[in-house]
């Protein structure tokens, strides 16, 4: 195997170990765990109502003093299932009734990093709307939610994190950065260039490099991702 094909093997499983297939463990763990049609069918109380976004019920059990964080086995409060299912009215409602808009699951994501990675903005848009933070460190990578909505392309959800605060320059135990991860992780089309752009014209480091060195812009030329390097270049990057 030459160095290329090394490289290009490399990235896809660190792509592959970032997106939770963890290539290199014995079994195959996903990363995010949605409930399973057996898991769903087993809740009841506000995790049942949150799955099916069921207002009057979720209204009735808050009203009897549900435990509004209560957790089911793989640690999922009824406001992560709301965020897995996509009900944002019920996201709403949970948040209105003092649901804690923080906790994190057994795989260590909250809900903000849930929406972002399904690239649901509008659910997004309400928890971060209802208080939620865009800061809170999430993942077996020591992540953040703009770094794994950087690794998708998910450009929208990628500008909402970034005017709620994100932190721009985070660098998770792989040693990417959001800016990096658009790149190594990404495609080159147009989804993770305007991820990109978003994240330069936002103010994010265009130096800091990965752990073997690379800047971003080494990176983006190296995989022949040309309109990624000429934003970079335009900024100032080197």
């Amino acid at each position: 195997m030459n160095r290329n094909q090394q490289n290009f093997s490399l990235t896809h499983v660190l792509r592959a170990a970032v997106c939770g297939i963890m290539l290199l463990a014995p079994a195959m763990v996903s990363a995010q765990v949605a409930p399973s049609a057996a898991e769903v069918a087993r809740y009841s109380g506000l995790h049942a109502a949150a799955h099916r976004g069921d207002l009057a019920e979720i209204e009735r059990l808050v009203a009897a003093k549900a435990d509004l964080n209560a957790r089911d086995p793989y640690g999922r409060t009824p406001l992560h299932v709301a965020t897995y299912a996509g009900k944002v009215e019920a996201i709403r409602a949970l948040a209105k009734a003092g649901a804690n808009l923080g906790l994190l699951e057994k795989d260590r994501y909250d809900a903000v990093t849930i929406a972002s990675v399904a690239n649901n903005e509008d659910a997004l848009r309400a928890l971060l709307a209802a208080g939620a933070s865009a800061k809170l460190v999430t993942s077996r990578y020591d992540g953040t939610a703009l770094i794994a909505a950087a690794h998708l392309g998910h450009h929208g959800v990628v500008k909402q994190l970034i005017a709620a605060g994100a932190p721009l320059d985070h660098v998770n135990n792989l040693h990417w950065t959001a800016l990096i991860e658009s790149i190594v992780l990404g495609d080159g089309g147009p989804h993770h260039v305007e991820t990109l752009r978003a994240l330069v014209s936002a103010g994010a480091n265009l130096q800091l490099a990965d752990r073997n060195g690379n800047t971003p812009l080494r990176l983006a030329k190296t995989r022949g991702y040309r309109a990624m390097a000429e934003i970079l270049e335009k900024a100032g990057a080197k």
